[in-house]
Formats: structure tokens, C-alpha cells, sequence
């Protein structure tokens, strides 16, 4: 849930850079930076601690448990199925935090490239800026956020598809290693996109040594070599 929030943040943001770029940093202000962030993970924890305040398959092992005639408190099989909603999992996960954040994602990016196309076909007008440099360098970067979204869709989609076909055809078979793959599909994509964020997107890069030296390795981040401030585009 914090993974496709972030992603739909960071699309968010990469939309405003060209869409707005001389006011940008006027409406992306580091407090409303920290606003949204916040306010991902808040939603986050929200949205998959939902079981945890009743929406799980409790009540339905218990009215089992005493249709078989025992007594006393069932015994719980310890598997994600029997104790995670199917409904939950395909009405309330799928169908509404993550399909749509995708859709509205790939939307977002679409346009992104449309604007930074449109922007890269114009003549570069003889001023202090250089809308061609900024704008390459918008595409770039879009293009490498555009690859991790298709990463955690290609990532994440197999799980939920297999949670559809449980909720919809519960006599279907699934492979049980299919199921493994799936689950490992996204363990690993979790575990990928700091990589891939690093290997990608020198900021990102840059920003990972300052954290390892600082708070890690416990002393001062030697010297990077950092882009130089970004030329804003001309009017």
C-alpha cells in the first residue's frame, strides 16, 4: 500500500516539474512535501490494518467451528486465506488502492511524456535557460520512474489476479508454485526498488551514500558530485 502511494506521489510530482515548471517550487514546498508524505503512510496503515478491526474471516471459522459440533475456541489454521478476507482483498485492496492509483499512474506518465515531446519539438529560444537541457533531463527521469511502475504492476498484478480467481472460482485449481512466485514477485520488488531507484536517478543515488555514511557508517558522507542547480525552462 505505501509502494503505490509513493509511486502515484512521485508521478504527481513529476507531472507538476513540467507542467508548472517556473512555479514549482512554490507549490511543491517542502512542507506540503512532508504533508504528503505523511499522510501516505497514514492512509497506509489505515487501509491494511483493515482486518485487524474486524473485516477478516473470524466470524466465519467460528459459525464453521460450531456447525461441526465443537466447543470451546476454534482452532485457527495459521494461512493467509483463512484468516485474510477474500473480499477485502479483491473489493476493498484491488478494486480501490491499487487498479486505480495503476490506471491513474499510467494516465499521469502518458501525459508527462505528451508535455516533455511537446516542450523538446519547440526551438530553443536564445535566453539564459535552456528549455532543451531541462526538459531532456525530465525525460530521463521519467522514463526510469515509468520502468519501476511497470516493475511493481508486473510485481504485484500476479498476487492479485490470484486473489480474484479465489473470490470468484473457488473450485479453480492454482498451482501452489505459481503462488510462491507470485508472493515472491513481490517480496523482491520491495526489496529491488532501492536499487533500482539508485541505479536509475543519480538524486536518488546521491541521496542513498549521504544516509549509508551519515546514520550507518557514522561519519560525514565524503564529497559527490552532484548535478549542478537545474536550469528552469524559458517562458
Amino acid at each position: 500500500m505505501s509502494s503505490i502511494l509513493a509511486l502515484l506521489a512521485i508521478a504527481v510530482d513529476r507531472y507538476l516539474r513540467v507542467k508548472i515548471p517556473l512555479r514549482y517550487k512554490t507549490v511543491v514546498t517542502p512542507r506540503r512535501a512532508a504533508v504528503a508524505i505523511a499522510g501516505c503512510w497514514i492512509l497506509s496503515f489505515v487501509v491494511g490494518l483493515t482486518p485487524m478491526f474486524g473485516w477478516n474471516n473470524l466470524n466465519a471459522v467460528e459459525r464453521a467451528w460450531v456447525a461441526n459440533g465443537s466447543v470451546g475456541e476454534p482452532v485457527i489454521k495459521c494461512e493467509f486465506e483463512k484468516v485474510i478476507s477474500m473480499e477485502y482483498m479483491v473489493y476493498f485492496n484491488f478494486f480501490v488502492w491499487v487498479l486505480p492509483p495503476l490506471l491513474l499512474m499510467v494516465l499521469i506518465y502518458l501525459e508527462v511524456f505528451y508535455l516533455i515531446r511537446k516542450q523538446l519539438n519547440k526551438k530553443v529560444s536564445a535566453s539564459s535557460g535552456d528549455p532543451q537541457k531541462y526538459y531532456g533531463k525530465e525525460l530521463k527521469i521519467a522514463k526510469s520512474l515509468a520502468l519501476i511502475l511497470f516493475l511493481f504492476a508486473l510485481s504485484w498484478l500476479p498476487l492479485h489476479i490470484f486473489n480474484c480467481i479465489t473470490l470468484f472460482c473457488p473450485s479453480c485449481h492454482k498451482p501452489t508454485i505459481l503462488i510462491y512466485i507470485a508472493i515472491f514477485l513481490t517480496h523482491g520488488n520491495s526489496a529491488m526498488n532501492p536499487i533500482v531507484y539508485a541505479f536509475r536517478i543519480q538524486k536518488f543515488r546521491v541521496t542513498f551514500l549521504k544516509i549509508w555514511n551519515n546514520h550507518f557508517r557514522c561519519q560525514p558522507a565524503p564529497a559527490v558530485d552532484e548535478d549542478p542547480p537545474e536550469e528552469r525552462p524559458d517562458d
